[in-house]
């Protein structure tokens, strides 16, 4: 159970504080009264209050996960909400920046945007490995974090956690829920451009006797983007939240989300003019000269969109049979509905005219669109047994799992989506006419519903004071069916397709941990993952693609060594690792028959080191650094520029943040964040930079309380106003800058 503790240990100290006088008062008036009183000693009382941590995390919210992370045998990250505030985040993408190397640094390919929470980590696509409370979240979105708690970043290996999963990792994030504390806050932010936002969070409880208690956050934005024209993030939400049971043995949550989103979508800035760019036309050498173009260029149409519609309903019930024995059982239905148009480009040769570098003009022929939905329905019931065997003292964790998840895809008439005229490079105009727009379907798309059984087991061990070991297995049945209907080049009539997948999957981990101290340990962890074909609900017909259901899953091993340590009792945590995962069953083409196996093999070796939580009284911190050596073992180069390496994946990162509040009620903070150079995979462009540079990015942040009820935060972002290419697509005709210099101002109220 997640309570928010604010302010409830001061209350606590203060009501035991006023008990005791009331209760001491008799013994002491007696005392003043008698002429001779006896000499006597009292016992010594002590009130002892344990204050919350802002940004340590003690556990993983997972419930595999029994122990403290102290004690847990694999690199967990976990982002607390008060993090998160102090940043000023609004977004999964913006709060991941605290987790070294992790970050949505792929644009997309082939003239498309990738949408949503594209989220790269350790040398792997991890996009469909993010999860709600433990629950798979699909749909390719951008997610809010108005209502979340914490973001628990597993990494390395999550398949015996979470079934098919990326080989390096997944992203949990932890929602509110209603607990047993009456409390009213919220926050209004205004800042660079245009930001507007709002949300409130009050909890009530409704009677204290029996543990009932409602909760509801609300959030409304309607926010540009610092130094880019028309890109806008419209959106509302409203996510109530009931629970019952909280002083007893059961207890039930029934949680529901709603989202609603209309966006203008970013398609990225022309490559033109960065280091590395020369012309994509051998006719005309004079572009590579061509200089710049101003990154706050819109270069899509204003009859763009980007609209989402996401519910969620959520019953969650616990029941301690006995104080070893806890039952869990999760049902959700969820359902995300998104409405996408965005005018890409591709500044290739033969879209790119002009006779000289100042009339350039862009033709944008590509009108992508996706019209998608995606449903999932679940139930997943685990158990939690703590028992003893001998001198071993065993806490096991068992659980049932059955998922059905649903894609529905889809696709529309060319020519029905409009054409533009072309558009100055150095000036274009987003209000330019679109003729003919006239969304219409056209019967092709795709439909496509996975049906899995899962069963899984975790034990862990304790061997007196100083071992913890632990296993875990896990067992995913998979039925996947895929129906396609196409039309193809050159043909009217609609081709359909038909692709069935089932397959069992087995993944494995163990490790054993030694404690040196009470409050520290060192471990050793062997994991697997395994990601089949489909894993994003699309099945592909094409030899060369890895989503062909005719390829067995990619199979990953992780082998990881690592040492925590919590220091300033238990206030301060430390964390290093070293990794190694291999990914094999890669799709190659034999450069002999050009036939195409399953031979390639990708290895990622690294380190990670992080520190979080509080340096002194005051005084917080959360810092990271990631170094991974990438290559491609067994196979061919992928990266544009030939160098052997894995796309999108920066060779060292950091990440810190820092914050001290000074007696007067000024909190000051700041933080900086670095990462390397990000090469670009390769899909035979001309002309285009074949890496994007490393950078950094320093910000920081005021916040002072002008009263109990109100703070006043002020962020600065980018102080230096560095200039830096923030994701790249694969091409590398098209990128997305980062924010410049910004700032926002946040109303905090308290009640």
């Amino acid at each position: 159970m997640i309570k928010s503790r604010q302010h409830t240990h001061s209350r606590f100290n203060q009501h035991l504080g006023a008990a005791l006088a009331v209760l001491l008062a008799p013994v002491a008036a007696h005392a003043a009264s008698s002429a001779a009183p006896p000499v006597q000693t009292m016992k010594e009382i002590k009130v002892v209050g344990a204050g919350d941590n802002d940004f340590k995390a003690d556990k993983a919210s997972s419930p595999k996960y029994t122990e403290a992370l102290v004690d847990t045998a694999q690199s967990i990250a976990v982002i607390k909400k008060e993090l998160i505030s102090q940043q000023g985040a609004v977004t999964l993408t913006e709060a991941l920046r605290n987790t070294p190397g992790v970050g949505a640094f792929f644009l997309g390919e082939n003239g498309n945007t990738t949408t949503g929470d594209a989220i790269y980590m350790r040398g792997f696509d991890s996009s469909t490995s993010i999860y709600v409370d433990g629950v798979r979240d699909i749909g390719s979105i951008s997610r809010d974090v108005f209502n979340i708690e914490q973001i628990d970043v597993l990494k390395g290996p999550a398949g015996t956690d979470n079934g098919r999963a990326s080989p390096t990792g997944s992203v949990n994030l932890v929602t509110k829920q209603a607990n047993m504390e009456n409390a009213l806050s919220g926050s209004v932010v205004i800042g660079s451009g245009k930001q507007k936002r709002a949300t409130a969070d009050y909890n009530h409880v409704v009677d204290a006797n029996k543990g009932t208690a409602a909760r509801l956050n609300v959030m409304v934005q309607d926010s540009g983007a610092p130094g880019r024209d028309i890109v806008n993030n419209k959106r509302w939400a409203f996510a109530p939240s009931f629970a019952f049971g909280l002083n007893g043995p059961t207890r039930v949550y029934l949680n529901y989300l709603h989202v609603d989103q209309d966006n203008m979508p970013e398609g990225g800035v022309p490559t033109i003019g960065l280091p590395g760019y020369s012309s994509p036309d051998v006719a005309r050498p004079l572009i590579s000269g061509a200089r710049r173009v101003n990154p706050r260029g819109f270069y899509g149409s204003a009859s763009d969109r980007d609209r989402v519609k996401a519910d969620m309903v959520t019953v969650k019930v616990e029941h301690d049979v006995s104080p070893t024995v806890k039952l869990q059982n999760i049902t959700r239905f969820g359902r995300t509905e998104q409405d996408y148009l965005l005018t890409s480009f591709t500044a290739s040769a033969a879209n790119l005219t002009g006779t000289s570098v100042d009339n350039l003009r862009l033709a944008r022929t590509s009108r992508t669109v996706k019209d998608q939905t995606n449903d999932i329905l679940t139930n997943q019931s685990f158990a939690t047994i703590n028992l003893e065997t001998g001198a071993l003292r065993h806490t096991v964790v068992g659980g049932l799992e059955f998922t059905r998840e649903k894609q529905l895809n889809h696709g529309y008439i060319p020519a029905s989506l409009g054409t533009l005229e072309t558009q100055s490079i150095y000036a274009p105009n987003p209000h330019a006419p679109v003729i003919g727009l006239a969304p219409t379907r056209n019967g092709t798309g795709a439909d496509a519903a996975v049906n899995t059984q899962s069963v899984y087991v975790f034990d862990t061990v304790k061997l007196g004071q100083r071992w913890i070991f632990n296993g875990g297995v896990r067992a995913d049945h998979f039925t996947m069916d895929y129906h396609a209907k196409a039309i193809p080049t050159g043909t009217t009539a609609l081709v359909p397709t038909d692709l069935r997948l089932s397959d069992t999957l087995l993944n494995g981990k163990l490790s054993a941990l030694y404690k040196p101290t009470a409050d520290s340990s060192i471990y050793a962890l062997v994991a697997t993952s395994k990601q089949p074909p489909g894993t994003n609900l699309a099945f592909s017909t094409n030899v060369n693609n890895p989503s062909n259901p005719r390829y067995v899953p990619q199979h990953s091993l992780t082998k990881e060594i690592g040492t925590k340590w919590d220091f300033l009792k238990q206030k301060l945590s430390f964390s290093a690792a070293v990794y190694e995962t291999t990914a094999k069953n890669e799709v190659e083409q034999d450069p002999v028959d050009l036939q195409y196996y399953q031979t390639g093999r990708k290895r990622v070796r690294g380190v990670e080191i992080g520190l979080t939580g509080e340096l002194a009284r005051n005084w917080l911190v959360s810092a990271g650094y990631a170094h991974m050596d990438t290559e491609v073992e067994v196979g061919k180069a992928i990266t544009a520029s030939g160098i052997n390496a894995l796309t999108y994946t920066p060779k060292n990162a950091f990440t810190g943040w820092t914050s001290y509040t000074l007696p007067m009620g000024l909190k000051i903070g700041g933080g900086a964040r670095y990462i390397g150079k990000l090469l670009r995979g390769t899909d035979g462009a001309i002309g285009t930079p074949s890496y994007a540079d490393a950078y950094w990015v320093v910000d920081a942040m005021a916040s002072y309380a002008v009263s109990k009820n109100l703070d006043l935060q002020l962020n600065l972002y980018n102080l230096a106003d560095k200039d830096y290419v923030a994701s790249i697509n694969k091409s590398g005709y098209r990128y997305t800058p980062g924010a410049p210099r910004s700032a926002s101002l946040t109303a905090n109220l308290r009640f």
